[in-house]
């Protein structure tokens, strides 16, 4: 497995404008089909077959047009894909050395190419969504206690 780039959009790279406009057809398009698990996009020309595409992607392509939409750029990975530690720090939004501390502690598991640590996109998400879990458990436990000290 070799590292992939991303397919990235910068913002402003895709006019705001004509995002939110699409963003509006395949929005009114979703309310008017809720039960349909293809979506068939036909061509402005008569002949043209109809592209078909399955729900769950034309619901992602929704939300990127959102994105772009706001002036957010968009970067869409496939899960397999590796990462350097620094691209991995940087959709953690922590410090390399921080990340390379969580690998080292084994919370994050990677593969070495030579000295160099690549990180599966896939096994960065999971970290990111236990983190996330513990967090959220932590505040509610906070709050639970602020309410049993009458303090909230």
């Amino acid at each position: 497995m070799t590292a992939r780039t991303p397919k990235s959009l910068e913002p402003g790279q895709v006019n705001a404008q004509e995002a939110a406009r699409a963003l509006r057809r395949i929005k009114d398009y979703l309310a008017a089909h809720p039960g349909a698990d293809d979506i068939r996009v036909t061509g402005e020309l008569t002949g043209d077959g109809a592209l078909v595409l399955p729900r769950d992607v034309v619901t992602m392509l929704a939300y990127m047009l959102t994105q772009l939409a706001e002036g957010r750029g968009v970067t869409a990975m496939p899960n397999h894909a590796e990462l350097t530690t620094r691209q991995a720090a940087d959709i953690l939004n922590v410090s390399r050395p921080y990340l390379i501390g969580l690998i080292d502690a084994g919370e994050i598991p990677c593969r070495l190419v030579g000295r160099h640590r690549r990180i599966l996109f896939e096994d960065l998400m999971a970290y990111k969504e236990r983190s996330d879990a513990a967090s959220r458990k932590a505040a509610d436990d906070l709050v639970a206690l602020s309410e049993e000290l009458d303090l909230y």
